[in-house]
């Protein structure tokens, strides 16, 4: 069972086949998959496959992602978590999305925070990457934020809606990163 990890504000729990119906309304709003990487969805049978997919995911040691639930509410909001996780390699990649409604309210980089922080504690990574759309400035900003360094273009490396694009890819290491909670507190 994936560990329960809270913020202030928010919850983050493992996802459940009961969250399929909010995993929907995330992957099927377009505003949302329009930087994913990934096909909007049309029927809740996908979320329900997604959903599994997590488990699974989880299951393999491939990799981990929670839900986002604001504290005090049922549901969740959206999900963060990592993926391509290699234990013998101490790294994974970021991935997260928000639905739409909860936007520019400082939850997705609480939530990114502390997944950040659970990687480089409990799980001992030493480099955690993200791949994003160039076209996609909030999380670009989101990044940079949290640390993150811009390492380079990956050129036609993400498919969307049947057209390659271009991503900007990220990283943060253990080191710069305890570097950067001590310059800060």
């Amino acid at each position: 069972m994936i560990p329960t990890l809270e913020t202030r504000r928010l919850k983050l729990r493992e996802i459940v086949k009961e969250d399929a119906e909010s995993i929907y309304a995330c992957f099927s709003n377009d505003n949302v998959t329009r930087y994913y990487g990934q096909e909007t969805l049309e029927k809740r049978e996908q979320a329900e496959a997604l959903v599994d997919f997590f488990a699974n995911s989880y299951r393999e040691k491939k990799g981990m992602r929670w839900g986002i639930e604001l504290k005090g509410k049922k549901g969740i909001i959206g999900t963060v978590g990592f993926n391509a996780l290699s234990h013998k390699h101490k790294r994974a990649e970021i991935g997260y999305e928000i639905h739409p409604e909860h936007w520019r309210k400082g939850y997705t980089f609480e939530a990114v925070s502390k997944v950040i922080q659970y990687g480089f504690q409990e799980l001992d990574l030493t480099r955690i990457g993200a791949v994003v759309f160039m076209d996609n400035e909030a999380s670009n900003k989101l990044l940079t934020k949290a640390g993150f360094q811009k390492e380079g273009i990956l050129r036609g490396y993400m498919q969307q809606n049947g057209e390659a694009h271009d991503t900007y890819v990220y990283s943060i290491l253990k080191d710069n990163r305890q570097a950067l909670h001590d310059e800060f507190m």
